[in-house]
């Protein structure tokens, strides 16, 4: 669902822009310390916001808001005193956020912007704004207009307030196909949002039915895909950019609509958030959207796999060997590890008829990764220093954190498989569950410079915090998008 909140830069005062909109709400940065403002639009105060500030006992953190009133010409309108820390990118980001939502039922509100990274605080006021409701709409909607006035003026900030809210509405994108409920989302629905961002973007898009796939070989996904009455699809999205590419990057999506486990069965509690785990697909369709409004000198290719795990006569069972395409043989131990199985084939496609420079995967894959790192790094792996730390550097800037974990070779032994090439789950005894299965993928990428994104962690949450809502977080967009623009 579109945010609805517009933001825009504009000139002359606080004071003056609250009376030309109508804003219910002023406010001003308050820095680390606290350090108050000189704020004209205090000044009809009977007391000074140091005053306000010592009151309140206030620190000037990001996030923390103090509010009062004050009458800026002829009403009485909320001043909100809010804390922006060092001013990093990461504390304007939090401190976008936490005016967003405090102007929720309002009109418009009007706030000063301290000399920093503009787009990261357009980011998090623009997020903090997203919703995803099915039904009756939320009692306070979110804030209509947005005005921002820094030192620059509006000219100079028009840049930045679109750079922040291209990757803003690509991460909302994101969260709203993994936030449609699975009863909707198929993978032919999936591939038919492909097609309408594609076009929109002025993208080509290729779609695999199951003929196509059988026709090919991807066996993973007709595999995983079996058990279901809704057949899986591989997406095939580019991007081209105007001007002679200076490299070719194919990103990869796990599209899993639903996972149910297939006959290795979730209990109930353990499907509630399934609709999600098709998150890393999501995130490679919204970034896609994004690159020729970003001017992203890349040549991109988007895969996505996408398909159903459930339970069925034609599903696919343990003890099952799938032939994945390019050959390479998988023995299934676990119907439950079926993301790495729809990557594969993906993989290898990507690796024997793509010719990429490099690969980048992305997959709600692991519940160890959630277990080694938590909710808000995602785990990295990588065949190449460099593009970890390009990645690494990139997820730091655009406030999507991860974590390098390494490829253990030591590891390699526990997806031997007696019967086939390999096997989807690593043996007892090895533990690094996360680690097996990128050691798994890895058997895929050739000799591809390759990072995969185990985002099961960050992919999803339960509350809010900053810019991330409850639901799909959208967790990677802004951090590809970040690393496609460095």
């Amino acid at each position: 669902m579109p945010i609805e909140t517009r933001i825009h830069g504009a000139g002359g005062t606080v004071s003056q822009t609250a009376v030309d909109l109508g804003a219910e709400v002023v406010a001003v940065p308050v820095s680390a310390g606290p350090v108050a403002p000189a704020a004209e639009v205090a000044a009809s105060l009977p007391f000074t916001l140091d005053e306000l500030l010592a009151l309140h006992r206030a620190k000037g953190e990001p996030g923390e808001i103090v509010a009062t009133q004050v009458r800026v010409g002829d009403r009485v309108r909320e001043l909100l005193l809010y804390g922006v820390g060092d001013a990093a990118p990461a504390d304007l980001r939090k401190a976008g956020a936490a005016l967003a939502r405090r102007g929720r039922g309002r009109t418009a509100l009007v706030a000063g912007v301290p000399a920093g990274d503009l787009a990261a605080f357009v980011e998090g006021a623009l997020l903090a704004s997203y919703e995803f409701k099915i039904g009756a709409p939320p009692a306070r909607k979110a804030l209509e207009t947005f005005a921002v006035l820094t030192e620059a003026g509006p000219e100079s900030d028009a840049p930045a307030i679109e750079l922040g809210t291209v990757r803003a509405r690509a991460s909302a994108l994101a969260r709203d196909l993994a936030n449609t409920p699975a009863r909707e989302k198929t993978p032919s629905w999936l591939a038919a949002q492909a097609e309408q961002v594609a076009a929109e973007a002025g993208l080509t898009v290729r779609v695999r039915g199951e003929k196509e796939l059988v026709d090919e070989g991807f066996g993973g996904l007709l595999a995983v895909g079996g058990g279901s009455s809704r057949p899986p699809r591989l997406i095939e999205i580019s991007y081209v950019p105007e001007e002679p590419a200076d490299r070719h990057v194919v990103l990869v999506g796990k599209g899993i609509t639903f996972d149910s486990g297939g006959l290795s069965l979730k209990p109930n509690e353990g499907m509630k958030t399934m609709k999600t785990d098709m998150a890393g697909g999501g995130v490679v369709i919204a970034v896609l959207g994004a690159l020729r409004a970003l001017g992203v000198r890349a040549r991109v290719t988007g895969l996505v796999a996408a398909a159903e795990n459930m339970p069925s006569g034609s599903a696919m069972r343990p003890g099952d060997v799938i032939t994945h395409f390019g050959g390479t043989t998988s023995e299934v131990l676990n119907t439950d590890a079926e993301g790495r199985l729809v990557l594969a084939d993906a993989l290898a496609y990507a690796d024997a008829a793509l010719d990429p420079d490099v690969v980048v995967d992305l997959a709600t894959l692991t519940g160890a990764a959630k277990v080694a790192l938590g909710l808000r790094h995602a785990a990295l792996f990588s065949n190449d220093d460099a593009l970890a730390g390009a990645l690494t550097r990139s997820g730091a800037a655009a406030g999507e954190l991860v974590w390098r974990l390494p490829l253990v070779d030591d590891y390699r032994d526990g997806i031997d498989s007696d019967i086939a090439d390999i096997n989807n789950i690593g043996r007892g005894g090895y533990g690094g569950g996360s680690i097996t299965a990128a050691l798994f993928l890895r058997e895929f990428v050739g000799d591809r410079t390759w990072a995969h994104l185990d985002i099961a962690g960050p992919g999803r949450s339960t509350s809010e915090d900053a810019e991330i809502t409850r639901g799909a977080t959208g967790y990677g967009a802004r951090l590809l998008l970040s690393w496609l623009t460095a």
